[in-house]
């Protein structure tokens, strides 16, 4: 949740600032631990956390390579650090790279004071780092993080880019949907007003839809206000996931977002044991990339791997192999480098996620344009269906 803090700063007087936190006890620490005077925490208007919501977000991606870079050129970590936090004008991110700052100068671990931020720091995050300290080898953590995150971009902006024709097909179909149902058709009803029971079933309906718009069209701008501000609230999140779970039901959809979960669990995982994690406490950390269903048989395969049976084994029995997958898994095993084989399994999947979601989209274009052109045409034919009507009774 954000807060909206009045400080009282040494140098700039009384300031307000935006941040992050869970509580408004948190939100106060953080301003404290930067040596300013709290004034005030409340929480921050809806209008400003909307404005600040992309602002706000902790640059993980970018932070990792610009730390990098500086620890490449021989500068210390927490010179680092305070460099970054010297030269960023986001509030909220400089709380976050200061109080990086305050733990290393009090003596604390580079992977300690990440783990003190967990909104903008994840555990896997925290983890690979703590495991790059113990071999002095924070440089190769922090690259292979920014490949893990490069490649998860570049993935996620491949799937956006073919999903883009199609929501940009909905949404102009929609407007033009609206703009009949909304404008033309109340004015066509005032014309049909006085044939009455002459209509056609169909077009008597369209006519009630028209004069209903008309006379309330103050109730439905109002709920469509109501919707907007529901989405902007949190409701938005709740009907995708109903419709993920719709969507998880359709055989040949579920069957591909399966596979894509299990992608990124592949890439994950090898990263974190390419890191020096043991494969037990990473299957524990990326539980959470999971839906529900499969999180229970990762469960269940993190028991077996306790138990002593092999990686390829324990998920191949609870479903959270594919056919290429469980063959380089078992390959990895005997070779003895899984955490590679899994980023190679991950890669192929991912290509092969490309690929259909760039079939699926030519295939939906033309789908979802015959479905609009069917609706917008039916709407039309409706309205001059009784013109047609009234000339055929002339003639």
């Amino acid at each position: 949740m954000q807060f909206l803090v009045k400080t009282l700063k040494a140098d700039t007087g009384i300031g307000t600032t935006m941040l992050e936190a869970a509580n408004a006890a948190e939100a106060e620490a953080q301003v404290k631990a930067l040596g300013h005077a709290v004034l005030s925490v409340a929480p921050a208007p809806m209008l400003n956390r909307m404005r600040a919501s992309g602002s706000s977000r902790f640059p993980l991606l970018l932070f990792s390579q610009e730390l990098l870079s500086l620890l490449d050129s021989g500068i210390t970590i927490v010179e680092a650090v305070e460099t970054l936090a010297e030269k960023e004008n986001r509030p909220a991110v400089r709380v976050v790279l200061t109080s990086i700052v305050a733990g290393l100068r009090q003596g604390l671990p580079f992977s300690a004071t990440l783990e003190g931020a967990p909104r903008a720091f994840p555990a896997l995050y925290v983890a690979t780092v703590r495991a790059s300290e113990r071999t002095s080898g924070l440089g190769e953590a922090l690259g292979r993080y920014i490949a893990y995150a490069t490649q998860l971009e570049t993935l996620r902006g491949r799937l956006v880019s073919a999903a883009i024709y199609p929501v940009l097909l909905v949404a102009v179909s929609a407007l033009v949907i609206l703009f009949l149902m909304g404008y033309v058709v109340p004015r066509f009803s005032h014309i049909y007003e006085d044939m009455g029971g002459n209509l056609p079933f169909l077009s008597r309906l369209l006519l009630s839809w028209g004069l209903a718009v008309e006379q309330y069209w103050s109730v439905f701008i109002g709920v469509g206000a109501a919707l907007v501000v529901g989405a902007a609230n949190g409701g938005g999140r709740m009907v995708l996931q109903r419709l993920l779970q719709l969507l998880w039901r359709i055989p040949a959809v579920g069957e591909r977002m399966r596979v894509f979960q299990l992608a990124r669990l592949y890439r994950t995982l090898g990263m974190l044991l390419r890191g020096g994690i043991a494969i037990v406490p990473a299957l524990e950390m990326v539980a959470g990339l999971l839906s529900v269903a499969l999180q229970a048989r990762l469960l269940s395969a993190t028991q077996s791997i306790r138990q002593g049976n092999t990686i390829s084994l324990a998920f191949e029995a609870n479903g959270l192999t594919t056919a290429v997958a469980l063959r380089m898994l078992r390959v990895g095993e005997r070779a003895g480098n899984m955490g590679e084989m899994m980023e190679r399994v991950a890669a192929f999947h991912d290509e092969e996620m490309a690929r259909w979601a760039e079939w699926a989209t030519r295939l939906l274009g033309p789908v979802l344009m015959l479905l609009m052109g069917l609706v917008i045409g039916a709407v039309v034919i409706l309205m001059y269906l009784p013109i047609f009507q009234l000339a055929d009774s002339i003639q």
